[in-house]
């Protein structure tokens, strides 16, 4: 225990002499369109120099906060409980205990290592990979005061933002389940969190160097999928294969917990894509009817290729094929209309089939949740489509002025590239680095045993 209580000091102390102030300011996420004007029109009879300033005065709307409260409330209902149980039917029941504790716990400590700076790194400052500290420990932030929206308070934006940070790191618990040690999942936490998932938010949303480069991801293709992805990639590489991998059965236990998991991730999903718009607008509105569809898309794309290739349409198929349509859309959700966003899941759903086939079989990881089939390609596929279906001609909301439809894929090709490089260093040094404190691996008894009782001395289920 104090080496796991030294580790996670240690993990902070990187993160903050790290970093050196850059500025004072914070800027809007890339992800996030300019909510509706905020101050109602001036009188008739103000005078125009009087009228400027009001019209650009941030000013709490109380449709705009109430549906990013709910929006945030969405995205904590589809990781606790949704991805804890879309993940926990997935295990053998010997595990799930250890995997809903891991979900469940990596939802608590990186909300508190939010607002005491991951916030402040992400959202304030200009500069190009980090932030600055000039809000840490929410330093300055009143119930009166305005993040990167001037229509909610930003306590509220800060809840929302959090949450976001939460699930991606939890995302990354499926590439590594039945096989790790309890405080390596903690100590990894720290370390992945600090310097990959605040950097990347910084740099596509905060206004880092994605975002000035004209990179569009509206709710997390980049920040969120690809990035847990790829950690999880690694992840499985750097832990090794499940004891018995490849010649005992690791069939899931529970497909109906698989299914209400992956039920409550589509429902939550809602908050996550439309509350991306930053209000209750057309915005919204367009991010949520593409998230309906893309997923319903990706679902029969899914079962249909199962259908072809096996014989039989599988409830698991279905509810990744949902999961899979969900990541694609992600970063397009505000960008493309609904036509595109039926196409997008559509390709979705057979690209994340061969994700979690024939590219695992080439890749040799044993990715026990496949996190990377799933999210790393699901993301890699939406983001780079995100630069064609957004073009006007094709439905989407149209590019920015001069910008080709070839040079924003090109750009969101780039983006890509650096977010996958980027994780799987830090990734990485995370993994090496929990494992020369705490360890990684449980011991070959204990996996056999079950992390429910090795780790927790708890069962899921009477014996």
């Amino acid at each position: 225990m104090k080496k796991l209580i030294a580790s996670l000091l240690l993990g902070l102390g990187m993160a903050f002499a790290g970093v050196s102030a850059v500025a004072q300011t914070a800027e809007a996420p890339a992800a996030i369109e300019a909510p509706a004007e905020a101050a109602a029109a001036p009188a008739a009879d103000a005078a125009p120099a009087e009228a400027a300033p009001a019209a650009d005065e941030p000013k709490v709307d109380s449709g705009d906060t109430a549906w990013m409260m709910t929006s945030t409330l969405l995205v904590i209902l589809m990781t606790i409980p949704g991805l804890a149980l879309f993940y926990g039917g997935l295990t053998r029941s010997k595990n799930m205990l250890s995997v809903l504790m891991q979900v469940f716990v990596i939802f608590s400590l990186i909300s508190v290592l939010w607002s005491i700076y991951g916030y402040s790194l992400a959202f304030a400052g200009e500069g190009k990979f980090f932030g600055d500290l000039s809000k840490m420990f929410l330093k300055g932030v009143t119930a009166d005061t305005f993040g990167a929206l001037s229509t909610i308070p930003e306590y509220v934006f800060i809840s929302f933002q959090g949450t976001f940070a939460a699930i991606t790191v939890a995302l990354i618990v499926g590439s590594f389940a039945e096989r790790i040690k309890f405080s390596a999942v903690l100590v990894f936490a720290v370390l992945w969190f600090t310097f990959s998932y605040v950097p990347m938010a910084h740099i596509v949303w905060g206004g880092g160097l994605l975002g000035a480069d004209g990179a569009l991801d509206f709710a997390g293709g980049t920040v969120v999928h690809i990035n847990a992805g790829i950690a999880g990639l690694v992840g499985a590489y750097v832990l090794g294969k499940r004891i018995g991998f490849g010649k005992e059965s690791m069939a899931p236990h529970s497909l109906t917990l698989t299914m209400v998991g992956a039920s409550l991730l589509w429902v939550g999903w809602f908050g996550f894509n439309a509350g991306s718009a930053g209000a209750a607008n057309g915005g919204a509105g367009l991010a949520f009817i593409n998230t309906v569809l893309a997923t319903a898309a990706a679902t029969l794309s899914w079962i249909a290729v199962e259908g072809l290739t096996k014989g039989k349409a599988s409830m698991l198929g279905a509810a990744s094929g949902a999961v899979g349509g969900l990541v694609a859309i992600t970063p397009a959700a505000g960008f493309v209309g609904p036509m595109g966003s039926i196409v997008m899941g559509l390709l979705a759903g057979v690209v994340c089939v061969w994700g979690v086939t024939g590219l695992k079989r080439l890749l040799n990881a044993d990715d026990s949740f496949d996190v990377f089939g799933v999210h790393g390609v699901g993301g890699i596929l939406g983001a780079i489509l995100t630069g064609v279906f957004v073009a006007e001609g094709l439905g989407g909301t149209g590019l920015a002025e001069g910008v080709s439809m070839g040079a924003q894929v090109w750009i969101q090709i780039k983006s890509v590239l650096f977010t996958i490089v980027w994780s799987a260093v830090v990734a990485f040094i995370a993994y090496k680095i929990a494992d020369l404190t705490v360890g990684l691996r449980v011991s070959e008894e204990a996996e056999r045993e079950g992390l429910d009782i090795s780790s927790h001395g708890e069962a899921a289920y009477n014996r």
